[in-house]
Parts: C-alpha cells; structure tokens; sequence
C-alpha cells in the first residue's frame, strides 16, 4: 500500500493553476486543506486543474477539499477539471456521484482541452473518461 504524505503542489502558468496532489488524501489536515484550497482562491486562476495521478486514495478530506476547490473556482466564474484518477479514487468518486458533477479527464493534455472547451468545462463530462 502506498503511504506517501499528503502534498498539494500548487503552480500558476499563465491563466491556469495546476495544482498536483500526490499521496493518499485519506485523513487529513485540516489547515493545509484550508490553506492550500486559499492559496489557490488566491491565484485568481480563471482555469484549474487538478492532477490526481499520485493520489492512490481518497477519503472525505479529500472530496472535501476537490468539492471546494471546484466550488470557489466555478463561483468565480473559472473552470475546473480533474484529470489523472487511479480506479481506486474514481470509484470512490462515482459512489459519492462527485464524478457526474465534476468535469474529468484522462491525463494532462485532454484536461487542457477540456478547460478550454467551454461547454466541457461547465461541467458536461469529457469523452476521455
């Protein structure tokens, strides 16, 4: 089993915030969700993606934090999308229904498509799931 730390790397090119999640988001702390969550709002990127290809788990914290970086994006007028998921972490998010709420994609190149294709990225779902 995978049990690297929890570390959510956040780098800004552009209009776009790639933000890079690695280790399992399992339990949680609270203040560096919190803190990162603002350091993104902070950014004021119009276009975020998240990439999850090193997150092999996810638990609560973790939906919760994916829930609120993509509300506070969307309540901006921004767009979001996830890209990179591990069939753990997808399935995870289909049972919680997260996945028909929340633009997916592939990899990084199809998520940088799908953020620039507005209908994909007002939250229809990518034909790269």
């Amino acid at each position: 089993m995978d049990s690297k730390p929890m570390l959510i790397e956040v780098r800004q090119k552009d209009e776009i915030c790639l933000v890079r999640c690695e280790g399992r988001l399992v339990t949680a702390d609270h203040e560096y969700l919190h803190a990162k969550k603002d350091e993104i709002k902070g950014a004021n990127c119009k276009k975020v993606l998240a990439d999850f290809s090193e997150v092999p788990q996810i638990g609560s914290a973790g939906i919760g934090f994916i829930v609120g970086v993509y509300t506070s994006t969307r309540n901006s007028g921004g767009r979001f999308v996830l890209v990179g998921l591990r069939p753990r972490v997808r399935e995870v998010l289909d049972i919680t229904r997260v996945s028909a709420v929340i633009p997916l994609a592939a990899d990084i190149a199809s998520g940088l498509l799908t953020l620039c294709d507005e209908g994909l990225a007002a939250g229809t779902q990518s034909p790269a799931r």
